[in-house]
């Protein structure tokens, strides 16, 4: 072996700077066969081969032997994991039914969690509240559903992350139909949830929710979500930056206020440790998760709301209070709600950037208004961004490439670079001068039938 007869491979080896910049640069699907030259090659490379991981969730992820043993050999390298358990045909859970009568069975369920004293606990009680109950999901529902429920298995799983510093769960494909609907994807959810509060995650402070559907925060909030315990809290604290990418709720008169209100008491639970935050509505534009307590349609009784008994007591301000960088993208918003919300965190928000986002009442400068009682001048409206023409770029054909890349960098470096406001100002831009910047149709086309070149 190389080890054993080359000394200077030997200092190499195990110089780790060295060692580290080596492994980088080999492709991560030529990494498995390279662990498998010696047992020390494994070892070295198993943190860059296996440091993002990704669990498409099926019934035996979990509970098969081999695949828990082998987590238990790399687990500790895995920082990032991604969750992925989209909804489909298979994630559907058809109403329980009583096998004489035909009647339908109401489900309550209630996480269970044997004791980790009583290794028996599980066969000795019944994991669905009652052995009839119990028996009948068996016979009714898939063993995705049981492998979904099986939180014990979702905490030896993650007890054996030790090192695990970003959690990225994405569910998407759930349909506006079945909303109201509990699916095997929420039972997972849940079991999720469980298992990081009851696993010694001590590097994990980041959480990704990418193309999640609205009832997710419902399973994954510790403070009102099944089997939440008075500690749950604690773990969820130490979480600092929070991406959220969630299925819209589209904006109307009335809109449903129950996802709304389960949002809102979700970012709660984030409040005294979050220091960056970023919210994005897939579809049509959504309410700002960071002012729903100034939403009309959550302070009032609307004819939408799926469950009208429920509390309507106001919903508290969010308040962040280390927040530092933020970013909100597809919302509607007033331009009051903006400024609310700057002056509450002023004292420690740096960034914050709204992405496609429209007013519904005021304007920019009223919504950044605070910025300048802040700052004390309006100087930041001088601050100014680098604009410079971009050429519209066609393929020609006939010329070699080297010739094109000579013909683009004679052009950049001979075009000056204008420094304009960035405030407003192409709002400012009259039709005329528009149409003169990018030129007519008639102009184009009359351009490319006197060029020099063939274009396609």
């Amino acid at each position: 072996m190389a080890m054993a007869s080359g000394s200077a491979f030997v200092r190499f080896w195990l110089t780790d700077r060295a060692r580290h910049t080596f492994l980088s640069s080999i492709a991560k699907e030529d990494l498995p066969s390279f662990r498998l030259a010696c047992h020390d090659f494994g070892v070295r490379a198993a943190p860059l081969l296996f440091e993002s991981t990704t669990i498409n969730f099926r019934a035996s992820s979990f509970t098969k032997p081999a695949r828990m043993a082998a987590l238990d050999r790399i687990g500790h390298t895995i920082k990032n994991l991604h969750f992925s358990m989209p909804h489909t045909s298979e994630t559907f859970l058809p109403p329980l039914l009583d096998p004489v009568t035909g009647e339908e069975v109401d489900f309550i369920y209630e996480p269970y969690v044997p004791s980790i004293n009583d290794s028996a606990s599980r066969l000795s009680n019944p994991t669905y509240g009652s052995w009839e109950m119990t028996d009948l999901l068996v016979k009714q529902y898939s063993p995705l559903f049981h492998a979904a429920a099986n939180i014990p298995s979702f905490i030896r799983a993650f007890s054996a992350l030790t090192n695990l510093q970003r959690l990225q769960i994405s569910c998407p494909g759930q349909e506006a139909g079945q909303r109201y609907r509990r699916s095997i994807v929420d039972y997972a959810l849940i079991s999720i949830r469980i298992a990081v509060e009851r696993s010694n995650l001590q590097c994990l402070d980041t959480l990704s929710l990418a193309s999640i559907h609205p009832g997710a925060v419902l399973y994954l909030n510790p403070m009102m979500g099944f089997g939440a315990r008075p500690n749950s809290l604690k773990r969820w604290k130490r979480i600092a930056n929070l991406t959220i990418c969630m299925d819209s709720i589209p904006f109307t008169p009335y809109p449903p206020t129950d996802h709304l209100k389960l949002l809102h008491s979700y970012l709660q639970v984030f409040a005294s440790s979050l220091t960056d935050f970023v919210f994005r509505w897939k579809g049509v534009k959504g309410l700002s998760p960071l002012s729903l307590d100034k939403e009309v349609c959550l302070q009032e009784k609307s004819p939408a709301m799926a469950c009208p008994r429920r509390c309507h007591l106001a919903l508290r301000p969010l308040k962040f209070e280390q927040l530092t960088t933020m970013e909100v993208e597809n919302i509607v918003v007033d331009a009051s709600q903006v400024s609310s919300f700057i002056t509450a965190h002023r004292r420690s928000i740096s960034e914050f950037n709204f992405e496609d986002t429209h007013l519904r009442s005021g304007t920019w400068d009223q919504a950044l208004a605070p910025l300048t009682r802040i700052s004390g001048s309006d100087k930041w409206k001088e601050k100014a961004e680098e604009v410079m023409d971009v050429p519209l770029l066609l393929s020609p054909t006939g010329i070699e490439e080297s010739k094109v890349k000579e013909v683009m960098l004679d052009y950049f470096n001979c075009k000056p670079r204008v420094f304009r406001p960035s405030i407003g100002a192409w709002q400012r831009v009259g039709a005329k001068s528009r149409e003169l910047f990018w030129g007519t149709p008639e102009h184009m086309k009359k351009f490319l039938r006197t060029s020099i070149l063939s274009w396609r």
